[in-house]
């Protein structure tokens, strides 16, 4: 099975359709006309379908394609643009430096990279090392965080402006129509093609603008001076999950607030309930809070209900960890032709980046289907690529997906998920699982928490997808991620070699297990063999 991409397509390499001299893309292809077709007669064969012929002469352009937003997906977009397009355009009015390096990924691990360091000292005495409780200066501790932050975002900035053959518009853009955007400084610019790579911001619920200018994002965290003493984090996914446990590593007290028993991107309900009772073995949490927000002083009071007992406390800052919401608000859709979906969002094919049948694509965040940086330099590359060559458009394939929170433990989800595969497959594939409580590694590192489901396909044997919470998740994921992607079966997998002693074992427990629910292999004892030599 397949998420997002369908099936796999062969390598495409360069045909009479590429430009002379261009190199051939590395991903599969199929090449489509601006009348869109169903996914049922989508052939991923290469293959090439002349445009058709304008009836009227062709309209003269500013740009061969105009990109909106410099971040990952832009930036990806143009690299990828100008292997066939001359004269493009490159738009952005914030800050440069993409939302990854800025507000996201790299600043939030600073942050968990301190916590760890606060945290490894608590649980020495495991190991019969006593050692003082760590004295956390919150000064020095956002100092480094800013520090490293301007350092990751000024490589990103340097790369933008050491594009060559760009025109850079530092100002925000509007549309005109489909193929004119207006800028703030009221200049008006044609482009036969148009890539949206605008990003994403925060989305907060209106009931959370009670705490006034009390309220924060995950954006205004990494510009701290100093550790606040407390924070409520509403939002139990992977923003809250993280910065939460982070916070309160570094000795900020914290509650956390979710809603409907989130936890995370999981949806598989075992490995979902093991997280929940993990992370509130350690951190204060609600995982299903109608909550009361307020104001007394300079301070705010939440209050809410629990086990049918009233609670409040006083905290200095909410962080509202309540998801984001894509920029494609502001700029002009409604001026447009270009299709939305119900959600308000833009209506586009994942493969191809392409809005409807139009002369727009969109990339990265602003598609809001997988906002991870990964996939927005996927999705720039193919937006751009296509952007570049129009009218002839080409659909790639995506890689397989795999997404990580960098939580402890941490959790990891690999190819088609839990919701998916019950949605999509029915009975149609099996369940294997280990649990990292016994398992030998992680039981001689005090790592011993932990759950891996991995879902495989009846009659094929193949591997389809997994969620966990896990010890090292994020190397553990990259395996099978990898194992999918090579459309490997699970006995295969088996077939792989092994060390002793590694959390890799768990992973092979899960794996022999699932092989026997396929009815390819035995049923592997009850006690962890992992446990014992690693036969």
């Amino acid at each position: 099975m397949q998420t997002r991409s369908g099936r796999r397509s062969v390598i495409r390499r360069s045909t009479s359709s590429d430009p002379p001299g261009r190199r051939p893309h590395h991903y599969g292809a199929t090449h489509f006309p601006s009348q869109p077709r169903g996914p049922s007669a989508v052939k991923f064969e290469p293959s090439h379908i002349e445009a058709t012929p304008a009836a009227q002469k062709p309209r003269q352009y500013d740009f061969d394609v105009a990109i909106l937003g410099a971040g990952t997906a832009g930036m990806s977009a143009f690299r990828e643009a100008s292997n066939y397009a001359g004269r493009i355009a490159l738009i952005d009015g914030g800050p440069l430096g993409t939302t990854c390096a800025r507000v996201g990924c790299m600043p939030s691990k600073l942050l968990i990279a301190a916590a760890e360091a606060a945290h490894g000292p608590r649980n020495s005495s495991l190991f019969g090392i006593e050692t003082p409780p760590p004295q956390i200066d919150g000064k020095r501790v956002m100092a480094r965080v800013r520090s490293e932050r301007d350092r990751f975002v000024g490589f990103v900035r340097e790369a933008v402006e050491s594009f060559e053959g760009v025109t850079l518009f530092r100002e925000f853009a509007r549309f005109e129509d489909d193929s004119s955007l207006r800028l703030s400084s009221g200049r008006i610019i044609t482009a036969r093609a148009i890539v949206i790579a605008t990003g994403s911001r925060p989305a907060v619920p209106q009931v959370l603008f009670a705490a006034g200018e009390r309220l924060i994002v995950n954006d205004d965290i990494f510009d701290w001076d100093d550790l606040p003493s407390s924070v409520a984090v509403f939002g139990a996914g992977v923003i809250g999950l993280e910065l939460g446990q982070a916070l309160h590593r570094l000795g900020v007290r914290v509650h956390l607030f979710g809603r409907d028993n989130r936890i995370g991107p999981l949806t598989d309900p075992e490995v979902r309930d093991y997280a929940a009772a993990a992370f509130k073995s350690e951190i204060p949490a609600t995982w299903h809070a109608d909550t009361q927000i307020s104001r007394s002083g300079d301070k705010v009071v939440v209050r809410w209900s629990e086990a049918g007992e009233a609670r409040e406390e006083e905290f200095d800052h909410v962080l509202a960890a309540t998801g984001r919401m894509p920029n494609i608000d502001q700029i002009g859709i409604e001026r447009t032709s270009l299709p939305t979906n119900r959600r308000g969002m833009l209506d586009y094919d994942p493969l191809s980046g392409r809005v409807g049948s139009s002369n727009v694509f969109v990339a990265g965040d602003a598609a809001f289907e997988l906002p991870l940086l990964h996939e927005a330099a996927d999705e720039g590359r193919i937006a751009g690529e296509n952007a570049g060559r129009f009218p002839d458009s080409y659909r790639r394939a995506r890689r397989t997906p795999i997404a990580v929170v960098f939580s402890d433990p941490q959790i990891a989800l690999v190819g088609a998920s839990h919701r998916q595969l019950i949605e999509n497959c029915e009975k149609g594939f099996a369940i294997g699982q280990a649990s990292f409580d016994d398992q030998g590694r992680a039981r001689v590192m005090g790592l011993n928490r932990g759950l891996v489901r991995i879902y495989g396909e009846h009659g094929s044997g193949r591997l389809l997808g997994a969620e966990m919470i896990a010890p090292r998740a994020e190397h553990l994921a990259h395996l099978l991620a990898w194992s999918i992607e090579m459309g490997l079966t699970v006995e295969r997998v088996l077939q792989m070699p092994y060390y002793h002693p590694v959390l890799e074992e768990g992973l092979r427990t899960a794996l022999r297990t699932l092989n026997a629910a396929l009815g390819f292999g035995p049923q592997p004892p009850l006690r962890c063999i992992d446990c014992g030599p690693g036969a």
